[in-house]
């Protein structure tokens, strides 16, 4: 059994006849292989590593990606579903206030018809403009004018007559205002409607007939 001494290095075999000279050239000999040796192994290990390195960090961007597309998607839906929560309570809301406007509807048409005939008088006529002012915050509009084209998606023909000096359907009477809140309506205006006369030649925006203005002279 052979022990190592500590400290000292082990040497190249030299012939025992070989000179100073052909020991110091096994020497570096020795030298060079033993450092040549380990770098290609150093070098392959570096290549290795550092294909590895480049495979975890295509995995990562790719879970990122991965991740950030999720997340996208996640938050598009919560918007979606925030606009439609909104929408629905807007929805409700107004549904709400159309159902008890609509019983407030002949209340009002109670007092419209006391004002016309002057009766709304005394403390009867502050209570009677205290709802007004309520229901009109509430977003309840009053519609339907003498004189306004008959639209039969807003208006309501009750009564029906013919008169010469209209151009067409015209509301010519409203028998009861119609009330809306924004764009819904909540009820039609009922009116009188008045056509132009049968066989009436149409007038001009001058006022002038087409008899008139072509020169004809008056029969008889």
């Amino acid at each position: 059994m052979t022990e190592e001494t500590p400290g000292f290095e082990e040497k190249p075999d030299v012939p025992s006849g070989a000179t100073p000279d052909d020991a110091a050239e096994a020497v570096e000999t020795s030298d060079e292989e033993v450092s040549t040796a380990p770098a290609g192994d150093a070098s392959s290990q570096k290549s290795a590593g550092a294909a590895g390195l480049t495979a975890q960090l295509d995995q990562v961007r790719s879970a990122l990606d991965e991740r950030t597309a999720d997340l996208q998607r996640l938050q598009a839906e919560y918007q979606n579903y925030r606009r439609r929560v909104e929408r629905d309570r807007v929805t409700v809301k107004e549904i709400a206030v159309a159902s008890l406007l609509s019983d407030l509807l002949p209340v009002l048409d109670d007092v419209g018809r006391a004002r016309d005939h002057g009766e709304l008088v005394g403390g009867f006529k502050s209570v009677a403009e205290s709802l007004e002012t309520v229901v009109a915050k509430m977003g309840l509009q009053q519609f339907g004018k003498e004189g306004e084209p008959f639209d039969p998606t807003i208006h309501e023909a009750l009564m029906h007559s013919y008169a010469p000096d209209v151009t067409e359907t015209t509301c010519v009477a409203i028998l009861q205002p119609g009330y809306r809140i924004g764009e819904r309506t909540i009820r039609p205006a009922r009116v009188a409607v008045a056509e132009p006369q049968p066989g009436a030649a149409p007038a001009k925006e001058d006022g002038t007939s087409a008899d008139e203005e072509s020169g004809a002279p008056d029969e008889g």
